[in-house]
This record gives C-alpha cells, structure tokens and sequence, in this order.
C-alpha cells in the first residue's frame, strides 16, 4: 500500500512529522519575525498576499525543497515527484483553504456589527457600506473557489497515481496472491478505493490539525466576555474547555458504539467477492454458477448485510444524537453572555464560527468514522496481500469465517 508509492514508509512519516515541527518551530521562533505585521491586518484577499503571507508561502516552498531533495538523494523512489511534492501540495492548498476560513471569520465581524447598526438604528449605515462588506466577501470566496476546483483536479491526479502505483506493485507479485480469497477485487477495486479513502481522510485530517491551530488563538481571543460556563461556573478559557470535553466525550461514546463496524465490512467485501467469482465463472463454465451455489452464496452476502445494517443502526442512533444536540451546544454555553448583553451580534458570529470550526476539528473522528471503518476494512485485505508477498503468516482476520461476536 505505502511502499509502492512513499520511500521507506516507516521512516519517511516520521522523518516528515519531525521537519515539520522542526519547520514550525523555526518558524514561530525566528523565520516568522523577520517580516513585522502592519497593524491589525486586512478584512479582504489582501490578507493573502501581505508581506508576511508572502514570506511565509516562500519559507513552505524552502523547506519542503530541503525535505525533498534529501529524501530523492537517500532513498530514490520512482513515485517520489508524486508522493513528496505532490503531498506538499495538497498540504499546502489545506492550510490555505483553513486561512480561507479564517479570513471569512474576520469579516463576520464588522459585517454582522453593520447589520446590527442598520436594524437598531443606532448610526446611520448606507447602502454603499452594506453592498461593499459583500463585495468583500465575494472577493474571500472566489480565491476559495478557484484554489478548491485546482486542487481537487489535481488531487484526482494524485490519487490515480497511487492506485497505478499499488497495481504495479502487486501485479509484479501475482504469482504469489492469485490464490488469495477475492484476489482480482483486492488488486482490481481495493486499490482504488484504498488511494481514495486514505487521501480523503488524510487531507480532512490535516485540515482539522490545521484548524485547529489557526483557530484555537481566535477562540481565545474572540471569547474574552465570556468567562463563565452554565453549571460549571467561572474557569479559565471556558469555551475552548467545553469544546475539548464535548468532542472527546463524543468521541469515546461513538468509537465504542461502532467498534464491531470495520470486522463486519471486512466480511462484507469477503462475501461480496466470493459471489461475484462464482457468477464470473459461471459465464464460461455451466457447469458453476448453479441455483444452489448461487443461492447459498446470496445468502452469505443477505446475513452479512443484515448484520451491518443492525449495527450501524446501533451506531447512527448515537451519531445522529450527539450532532443534534451539537447545533444548539455552543448557544447553551452563551445563553448567559448573550442574555446579559456583553456581546455584539458580529462578535457573537465570530465566536460561534470559532468555536464550531475548533470543535468539528477535535470532532474528526465522530465525522469520519464511517469512511474510517470502511478503510480499516479494505486495509485489512491488502495487507493479506503484503503479508503473502513478504512471507509472514496471514492476518488473524483471514483465517475467521464470521466476524468477532460481541
């Protein structure tokens, strides 16, 4: 999966996770000041080529060079332009769909603060003023949308040369995995959907981390006024506290509800493959694919199924709850702030963004965990694959006729 497409894949991902924090401690130590920010900043899309927004995407382009060109000299590897830089880029194109979100919530606040004043009457706003803040937001969201359209054409490209990547790969060991159960699915099917599973959760992955650090300052700041939580009581920076404790507490909940999930599709895909071999079959051999066989095989996939759907339901009972309640959490937490008039409107919608932006991201799992077991599941099956072409016992997984019982 990962060594047909990144160099030494162990090694790789850590040597990247410490250049990065390296990268970033440079950063926030010295690289960051050399260039002074200009009073309070912008509202608009000048925020993204200021002086320092400049400097920064030139020191990204530095480091991820360095990272590069030592990885392609120690450990060249045919897919290296697309693993490494290709990576670097849709690392990138996230952190700048999050400072996207960021320069939205900064306009929610003299937007909403001129609405305010237009319907209070409590100065005079005009026309010009109130079609201006929009033009401001439609100059925000067409950079977004012409960055989101790039990225995903490219990311499309990306996400096919891992599959190409993987293909080769094990069809250069075929002699050794045809007799694996459902061999043609995993190489034909599970590798597409494994390149696109993973960079899809990979990317709304770093975007939550990304979120999380550009957002996280803003909550603090924005949430000044209030300083007490209902039935808490007064505690240091309350809403960043309510918002770890909600998604953790969440979190914990939903993981433990579907924790029989990715077994149970594993044997999906098992059942699903073992059908559609003997129907494959059965088109140049009569004598497969009888009513029988075929019936007892539809049977397999109808059990499975069943199965899956009663334990999702088990699982979407608690999701759907937890979400619901989650829309109307952060204005539980505010009812007292908003009651006592300590807030504007503008300032209450930069709040409520920061806090739904800085609680979604602690909530990747929660929002995820479908796609997450439907990976883990295919996960499963290639590395029956690996484990085959390195000569290690096949997974425990593989030798189970049912999935685990509770």
């Amino acid at each position: 999966m990962f060594v047909s497409f990144f160099p030494r894949p162990k090694l790789f991902f850590l040597s990247a996770i410490l250049w990065t924090a390296l990268a970033m401690a440079f950063w926030y130590g010295f690289a960051g000041n050399l260039i002074p920010q200009s009073g309070p900043g912008g509202v608009g899309v000048e925020i993204f080529w200021s002086p320092l927004s400049l400097w920064f995407d030139l020191y990204f382009a530095i480091c991820v060079a360095i990272f590069a060109g030592g990885w392609m000299v120690f450990a060249p590897h045919p897919w290296a332009l697309w693993s490494i830089l290709g990576s670097a880029l849709i690392l990138f194109t996230s952190y700048f769909q999050v400072q996207v979100s960021v320069a939205i919530n900064t306009w929610y606040g003299p937007f909403y603060d001129l609405v305010q004043a237009a319907l209070s009457k409590s100065k005079p706003v005009t026309v010009e003023q109130f079609y201006s803040e929009l033009s401001t937001f439609a100059g925000i969201a067409l950079v977004a949308v012409v960055v989101g359209v790039m990225t995903r054409f490219f990311v499309s490209h990306y996400i096919f040369r891992w599959r190409t990547a993987m293909n080769d790969f094990y069809i250069a060991n075929w002699p050794q995995l045809r007799t694996i159960e459902g061999a043609s699915q995993r190489v034909q099917e599970d590798t597409m959907r494994f390149a696109t599973t993973m960079e899809g959760l990979g990317v709304n992955l770093i975007s939550a981390v990304l979120t999380l650090l550009a957002f996280l300052p803003v909550l603090v700041r924005l949430s000044s006024n209030v300083t007490a939580l209902p039935l808490v009581g007064s505690i240091p920076y309350p809403l960043v506290f309510a918002a770890v404790i909600w998604s953790v507490l969440g979190t914990g909940v939903l993981a433990l509800i579907g924790i029989r999930l990715p077994g149970i599709e594993f044997f999906n895909q098992r059942v699903e493959a073992a059908y559609r071999k003997e129907l494959v079959l059965g088109e140049d051999d009569t004598a497969r694919a009888d009513p029988p066989t075929v019936t007892e095989l539809f049977g397999a996939i109808r059990r499975n199924y069943f199965r899956l759907y009663l334990n999702f339901m088990y699982f979407n009972v608690g999701r759907i709850v937890y979400l619901q309640t989650d829309v109307i959490f952060p204005y539980i937490l505010l009812g007292p702030t908003i009651i006592a008039g300590k807030i504007t409107l503008g300032s209450m919608n930069q709040i409520l963004n920061a806090f739904t932006q800085v609680r979604t991201s602690f909530q990747y799992l929660i929002n995820s965990w479908s796609t997450i077991v439907e990976l883990i599941s295919i996960y499963q099956r290639l590395r029956g694959f690996e484990a085959k072409i390195g000569g290690e016992p096949l997974p425990a997984i593989e030798m189970r006729s049912e999935p685990k019982p509770l």
